[in-house]
């Protein structure tokens, strides 16, 4: 009996992995998805080191690619929330995993900081256990 291979056509990749790729776009995925709902400020203070133009620019494509939703409300003065799409979550979930295993690699270039103590956007909260894994491996 002949083996059945599934093919999968890899063309949708080329769009979104010119968003994804970029440096601060997974790390916004995951800040978004551990606090369900942020402003521009609070995503500010939780990635340490992203420039406001490369955060404002980073939000922007994904919003355009339909990975996040970006809601403002008319107050003054105005303020501005962004929440993941269903996209943005299933992508968020699919990362998991690359997250965990940076997170626990032998030899790492990068170990953690002091501004990992800083709270939920230097951890994956994994919504289903309930658990937070810390992206250190402290003893």
């Amino acid at each position: 009996m002949p083996q059945e291979c599934e093919n999968v056509c890899l063309c949708p990749l080329k769009g979104i992995i010119d968003v994804i790729s970029k440096k601060w776009a997974l790390l916004i995925i995951n800040s978004i998805g551990n606090h369900g709902r942020l402003r521009f400020k609070g995503l500010m203070e939780g990635l340490e080191g992203i420039s406001p133009k490369t955060l404002s620019d980073t939000l922007k494509d994904l919003e355009a690619e339909g990975l996040i939703r970006r809601e403002s409300f008319a107050e003054i003065p105005p303020r501005v929330e962004y929440t993941l799409t269903n996209d943005g979550a299933d992508l968020r979930e699919a990362i998991i995993p690359l997250l965990r295993w940076t997170a626990t690699r032998n030899n790492r270039k990068y170990k953690c900081g002091s501004f990992c103590e800083k709270g939920p956007d230097h951890i994956i909260k994994n919504e289903h256990s309930g658990c937070q894994a810390t992206s250190s491996t402290r003893s």
